[in-house]
């Protein structure tokens, strides 16, 4: 498969994919969710891949929504909204629902649906110097579509504190509110990386598949038709179309 803003390597068990937009610090927009979602589903159906390592080229893992991207979607109708916002959402999906183990690293800043891929990850590597933010309700929207991988990994009373206030937060507050597993230097990721992947390969892949499910099921959120999904998609298109969505972004992009 090819791609024009990810890139894939293949090792023994191992495909590391890499979001490769370092231009624009790897910021989303329609043709990378779209290409992360097919690669996340393209590798996890090989049998010969028994790890994904998501990782981002350039200065940062990714600083959220494209801002073309985002003007964009200010000028999007109501159907084109919850359309796209529904392909935002599948992207979580299938990283979540993913048999494989993902393990994310990542750097530099990691913005509005970054955390959703953060969020959907079974293991989470942070460099020490990385920013995070749930920045939506400073642009007047909401995070919708990551809002059921977040609150499902770091729970009501984090979400609340991170997603409320919008604001900004260190590595070690992302590690301490468990939305990621381990903070580093920067010089010490490919090294945890290496110590994560060396686990894996002494698991069976089929009892770390199983398990996935397992931890789905005693969770509760192994449905993968869970209405949850559609709902969030609606909302944040309902948001965007809104007078508070339209002024939010419209001031966001004057200042």
């Amino acid at each position: 498969m090819e791609f024009k803003t990810i890139k894939i390597q293949l090792g023994e068990s191992v495909a590391w994919v890499n979001l490769d937009r370092p231009e624009v610090r790897n910021a989303l927009n329609p043709e990378m969710i779209h290409e992360l979602t097919e690669a996340v589903a393209w590798l996890g159906s090989r049998d010969d891949i028994r790890v994904i390592v998501l990782k981002g080229n350039g200065k940062s893992f990714c600083a959220g929504a494209d801002l073309a991207y985002m003007k964009a979607m200010a000028g999007f109708s109501y159907e084109e909204n919850v359309a796209d916002a529904e392909k935002l959402s599948k992207l979580f999906q299938t990283l979540y629902f993913c048999d494989k183990a993902i393990v994310t690293v990542v750097h530099g800043a990691c913005v509005g649906g970054a955390n959703g891929i953060v969020a959907a990850s079974d293991i989470v590597i942070a460099g020490e110097n990385t920013k995070f933010a749930f920045s939506e309700v400073r642009l007047g929207i909401t995070p919708a579509t990551i809002s059921p991988f977040v609150v499902q990994k770091i729970g009501l009373t984090a979400a609340k504190e991170l997603m409320l206030t919008g604001r900004r937060f260190s590595a070690e507050e992302a590690k301490a509110f468990r939305l990621v597993n381990v903070v580093v230097d920067e010089a010490g990721l490919v090294d945890m990386e290496r110590q994560y992947l060396d686990h894996f390969m002494q698991a069976s892949p089929e009892a770390v598949a199983e398990c996935k499910r397992l931890l789905r099921l005693v969770d509760g959120s192994d449905d993968p038709m869970n209405p949850l999904y559609r709902q969030t998609s609606v909302i944040i298109a309902n948001q965007r179309v809104s007078k508070a969505g339209q002024e939010g972004m419209e001031k966001f992009f004057k200042s």
